[in-house]
């Protein structure tokens, strides 16, 4: 039997993990993998284990970044190595690339952002172009027409329980030794927006406001700007109250040994909300689907109340709990079995349930 070669193509810093958690089950899948230099992608797929080659980057600029996108989609479609099916997340560069080499491709998205907001001419096209991949997999709380409005087959979305951080979760194992590599050993993560994205209208940070609150509450907070113009927030505290890391930190186990995670966007929220951590999103707009998900279930906390923000952090205090490694568990597994058909058989693969029957998932045992 001839051996299934995957390319995979990493993008942005959450893919990494996503893709390893997801891959521990795939040993006997053969896979070839490139990432684009973006902040620190590159680093964390060398920590998570990924032998790969970079092909394009990001860029500070806008004009920059929206023009590096056609650029390098030609590059991966000259220089990506040739495969069975591509497999990526929220990426339209190698769901397009795919296209133009006739390989199948398997795209991972629970971003339905662009339902809500006034989207330029460029993430219109991007959307429409991340809709031709051949399937879609997509959590039970995703908002499909998001994906059926710019031309994506419903019977090619294919949904399942939980969220894509708890793919990753699973494989999640806490070191002990971590709060040795900071000035403290309680603290909360405090993650800015991505102001200056298309998706985001807000012109100024809360970060200014949140340290102010924080640090007057007691609290000592590992700060990880995004942003070059993120960093000078940081300048009127001293490094054992607000610490800024030289380098990648594991984002996990920041948000396993921390009291909190605040973030201006979502993923470091959802991930610290699988492990049962105080989650809170100051994220300024509407809400992705999952992320409302999660605040109905009392998951993560949504405000940009920095008075708000403080005290129920401070209300809910230190949390001491092992990650949910059984449903997280269920979850990976499920995923990497519909992964797995569909990498085996793009064009007709055999699946155990239609596209979009799964349930909401049971999220009791994270509370």
């Amino acid at each position: 039997m001839t051996e299934t070669s995957v390319w995979l193509d990493l993008i942005s810093p959450s893919h990494p993990f996503l893709f390893e958690g997801l891959l521990d089950d795939m040993g006997d899948i053969r896979f070839r993998t490139t990432v684009r230099k973006k902040t620190e992608t590159a680093d964390l797929a060398r920590e998570a284990g990924f032998d790969f080659d970079l092909l394009g980057r990001d860029f500070e600029n806008v004009t920059l970044r929206t023009a590096a996108v056609p650029l390098r989609t030609i590059q991966v479609t000259l220089q990506a190595p040739a495969a069975d099916v591509s497999l990526s997340a929220r990426n339209a560069m190698c769901v397009l690339a795919s296209r133009a080499r006739g390989t199948p491709s398997i795209h991972f998205t629970d971003n339905d952002i662009t339902a809500y907001v006034d989207a330029p001419l460029v993430e219109r096209a991007f959307c429409r172009f991340r809709a031709a991949a051949t399937h879609h997999v997509v959590p039970s709380a995703f908002q499909i027409s998001e994906l059926t409005r710019w031309g994506a087959d419903s019977d090619r979305i294919h949904t399942y329980s939980g969220y894509k951080e708890d793919i990753y979760v699973a494989s999640f194992d806490p070191d002990e030794s971590f709060t040795e590599r900071l000035p403290f050993e309680t603290y909360v993560v405090l993650r800015p927006e991505a102001l200056g994205a298309a998706y985001v209208d807000e012109k100024e940070s809360l970060v200014p406001q949140l340290l102010e609150a924080l640090t007057a509450a007691g609290a000592n907070i590992v700060y990880l700007p995004r942003r070059p113009g993120d960093r000078p927030h940081a300048d009127p505290y001293p490094d054992d109250r607000v610490y800024v890391p030289d380098g990648a930190l594991d984002g996990l186990q920041l948000a396993w040994h921390s009291d909190g995670v605040l973030t201006g966007s979502g993923t470091m929220a959802r991930e610290a909300a699988c492990m049962g951590k105080p989650a809170i999103s100051f994220f300024p707009g509407p809400l992705l689907s999952v992320d409302r998900s999660m605040v109905e279930d009392g998951l993560i906390v949504h405000s940009r109340d920095p008075g708000e923000i403080s005290s129920y952090l401070m209300a809910v205090g230190t949390t001491d709990r092992m990650p949910d490694r059984e449903r997280c568990f269920q979850v990976r597994k499920e995923v990497s079995s519909l992964v797995r058909a569909l990498i085996e058989n793009p064009e007709n693969p055999t699946l155990d349930s239609d596209p979009g029957s799964a349930e909401r998932p049971d999220m009791s045992q994270v509370k």
